[in-house]
């Protein structure tokens, strides 16, 4: 299983991919992406998301990845361990191990749902599964997770006794991949494109058929619990308020008024009726359908004030190459809501972009504290939920950073 420095012959007969010298150092610390341009050579497997053996530029087998040949990632790896086959027993293993690791959440009176597959950090690449009670929501993002779709389908309902599996291959990654979007039932019957869940105290509507990501948010379940505590008589600002869960959990923690602004109009009726359906004193609920970033120049030129302020904004840097643009408008949003801030008054600030890292994102708030001149400290560090876990190998997988700082 080996090539020889020349090339002349090749000893496997298996689809291969051989790296240029020096290129080996990331997928020996077990890093799962293989760049096009770190590669010398390949013979591609028969369909696109077929698996290749990967081989250093001595033509040392370094482990088994699914092909990407439209994707500047060209390969990701499944395994580092050559003599592993990739087949049903391989996704039987990863899927029921990944399943095992939530237990300690799936077991707990905390929420019926939950993040059962993390792709990457889960050694499983390109593949997404959130429990949704009695649903199961899959994103197959990569050419490898769509070659093994039918057999992860297949695995999952195995393994959960799971019925009703929606798909939701519809992100923006796919279309890099070259793939389709594909967005409907896979299995079971679907009377409605909602489903309620039970996050800690609180209920909540997911519109899983066409709502963003997989239809919620629940990698901001530890963090909506944190603001809850800090909520209590506070007048709070929801900016981005998609379906309401931070406002549902304000108004849950006694905070005295709740202003939501969204863009979208169908997210704000959907947020509405989460306090509806949380029995929420809709008194001290305000909604204003908007562009974010002109109500706050709104609000600051109306000299309001407010005590608790939550930015979680959509993604603005998918890449670090995008970086730049998005620092900037981070930091025009942290600016407009530290000036809108009473004095011990508190911002809650997110950012979901892989592309701004904790350090860079840190640096941008606190730049944005020193231009509004005020002066503010850091109570919390916010991240993903445990059931989004972080891998060592994969710093990538770190997407979900926050600040809780207090003026």
């Amino acid at each position: 299983m080996k090539i020889n420095n020349s090339g002349s012959f090749l000893v496997t007969s298996m689809p291969f991919l051989q790296l240029k010298k020096g290129k080996e150092k990331s997928i020996l610390q077990r890093h799962p992406w293989i760049f096009s341009g770190a590669v010398e050579r390949f013979t591609p497997p028969q369909s696109p998301g077929g698996t290749i053996l990967v081989l250093s530029s001595d033509g040392e087998p370094l482990g088994k990845a699914a092909f990407s040949p439209n994707s500047s990632i060209i390969a990701r790896m499944w395994t580092y361990d050559t003599g592993e086959e990739i087949d049903g027993q391989f996704f039987q293993n990863r899927l029921a191990r990944a399943i095992g690791y939530r237990n300690p959440i799936l077991n707990s009176n905390q929420t019926n749902a939950v993040r059962l597959v993390h792709a990457e950090s889960d050694s499983l690449p390109g593949i997404i599964i959130d429990k949704y009670d009695d649903l199961l929501v899959l994103q197959c993002l990569t050419t490898g997770a769509e070659f093994w779709r039918d057999t992860i389908v297949e695995t999952i309902t195995r393994i959960t006794g799971i019925t009703r599996i929606f798909e939701r291959s519809d992100a923006d990654v796919r279309h890099l991949e070259g793939l389709p979007n594909r967005v409907g039932p896979l299995c079971g019957e679907f009377p409605s494109p909602r489903q309620v869940i039970r996050e800690n105290e609180l209920q909540f509507y997911v519109d899983f058929s066409a709502g963003q990501k997989t239809g919620f948010y629940l990698d901001q379940r530890r963090n909506r619990q944190i603001v809850q505590t800090y909520a209590a008589d506070r007048n709070t600002l929801n900016c981005f308020c998609y379906t309401g869960a931070f406002t549902a959990c304000a108004l849950a923690g006694n905070a005295s008024r709740v202003l939501s602004v969204d863009s979208s109009a169908d997210a704000i009726n959907l947020a509405m009726e989460n306090i509806t359906l949380n029995h929420l004193p809709a008194e001290r609920a305000e909604w204003q359908q908007g562009d974010v970033f002109e109500l706050l120049r709104l609000y600051r030129d109306q000299a309001r004030k407010f005590d608790l302020i939550i930015l979680d904004p959509p993604k603005f840097a998918p890449t670090a190459a995008q970086a730049e643009k998005a620092a900037r408008g981070y930091k025009d949003i942290n600016l407009l809501a530290f000036k809108l801030l009473n004095p011990g008054g508190l911002l809650a600030t997110f950012s979901c972009s892989g592309g701004i890292s904790p350090e860079l994102f840190k640096k941008i708030v606190a730049s944005a504290a020193w231009d509004a001149k005020v002066d503010a400290r850091i109570l919390e560090h916010f991240s993903q939920s445990p059931d989004h876990p972080i891998s060592l190998n994969f710093p990538q997988g770190e997407y979900l950073k926050g600040l809780l700082c207090q003026v």
